[in-house]
């Protein structure tokens, strides 16, 4: 899979759900390293003004392959409602790679499919 066609396939479904009316406003964009490796950032607003903001770091050479990512849902006010990521924290998560957020606490957590 090109990222090209992982883009198009994201904005597709943002596109589908816009038209429902549960997503108000978006942002998407990518940076390529080559035609299958790249990252790609993004943002979406819901109707209840909750916001979606996410960074995937994609090798698409032979699968999906997120090799770093972080999604952070927050409600209109600013408070978190739960984040996703694989970034190591400080001080370590259990030593796991995953990691979720919810109200400021980090628990084990593989991503969402």
């Amino acid at each position: 899979m090109l990222l090209t066609e992982y883009l198009s396939g994201l904005a597709n479904v943002i596109d589908e759900y816009s038209r429902t009316g549960l997503i108000i406003d978006s942002e998407l964009s990518a940076d390529y390293r080559t035609e299958k490796i790249g990252i790609v950032k993004g943002s979406v607003t819901f109707a209840d003004n909750s916001i979606l903001v996410f960074t995937e770091y994609l090798d698409l050479k032979y699968k999906i392959e997120k090799l770093n990512y972080s999604f952070h849902y927050q409600k209109q006010d600013g408070s978190l409602i739960f984040r996703y990521d694989n970034a190591r924290h400080k001080p370590p998560s259990d030593a796991l790679d995953t990691n979720t957020c919810l109200v400021e606490k980090y628990l084990p957590q593989s991503l969402p499919h």
